[in-house]
């Protein structure tokens, strides 16, 4: 004879309360931490696109073997459009601005061996925003000279 007084539907409704009080306790205490999520990882995922198109697109020396080639004309004009009225344009044009979603981009351009800022171009970097980053090495050829340079290609939307 079984004296301990535990019947098995008794067993089943104790466990599963348990379960539900642990589902109850795993989904508020996520609740709590949403509000500070950031949206960082999409903004980089932006400036990495961005990047991508700048450099090997719009600015490219055209030559497919190196991709991270860039011609210092094409650099020239690029950076002359962010900072002119042409802003606006040059966001539209990569992407940047969407019917409910709209990015800034700054870019900036870094002799390596100098550590001087050669370009700086877009929106003044506003404080405490969310902000993406991707940097590109590149090599930078001016077509009149045939001089070569390598820079760093800082890439910011927030």
């Amino acid at each position: 004879m079984d004296d301990k007084g535990q019947i098995t539907i008794d067993y089943l409704i104790s466990i599963t309360i348990f379960l539900l009080a642990i589902v109850f306790v795993f989904s508020y205490t996520s609740g709590i931490f949403t509000p500070f999520q950031s949206n960082s990882d999409e903004v980089t995922l932006i400036a990495d696109r961005v990047s991508t198109n700048v450099v090997e697109k719009r600015i490219s020396a055209g030559d497919e073997g190196l991709p991270n080639l860039v011609n210092a004309t094409k650099m020239n004009e690029f950076f002359s459009e962010l900072n002119n009225a042409n802003y606006q344009s040059t966001i539209n044009s990569l992407g940047m601005n969407g019917s409910y979603l709209r990015y800034e981009l700054n870019v900036t351009a870094e002799n390596i061996s100098s550590g001087n800022i050669v370009y700086s171009a877009g929106k003044e970097i506003p404080p405490q925003v969310n902000i993406g980053q991707t940097r590109r090495i590149i090599l930078s050829r001016d077509e009149a000279t045939g001089n070569t340079e390598m820079l760093i290609l800082s890439f910011r939307v927030w």
